[in-house]
């Protein structure tokens, strides 16, 4: 699921305890922090940030998310297959075509 980077960015941008170095995931992105971080404590927060179910939270739940947390995960989805080729275009159309 590619979600699962975007939600572990997510959480990096939540832990506040933790220090600047840790909270920049290799996974993370700014922009998802700051785009997505309030979609992910009112629609997931109930959930671990490294739980399966929060990738599924986020599928269910993307009709609801804003429409600049929508399109942060867009982008950096677009990277991430620009980034990584051989994975294809299929992974990421995956994903959206389960998207809730």
């Amino acid at each position: 699921m590619r979600l699962k980077p975007i939600l572990l960015a997510v959480a990096a941008a939540t832990a506040l305890t933790l220090p600047a170095a840790a909270q920049q995931s290799k996974r993370g992105n700014e922009t998802l922090k700051k785009y997505c971080t309030g979609d992910y404590l009112t629609y997931c927060g109930n959930l671990a940030p490294d739980d399966p179910a929060t990738d599924a939270c986020f599928q269910k739940n993307w009709k609801k998310l804003s429409e600049n947390c929508r399109r942060a995960i867009d982008a950096y989805e677009a990277q991430q297959q620009q980034d990584s080729p051989a994975k294809g275009k299929q992974g990421a159309q995956g994903t959206k075509d389960q998207r809730g």
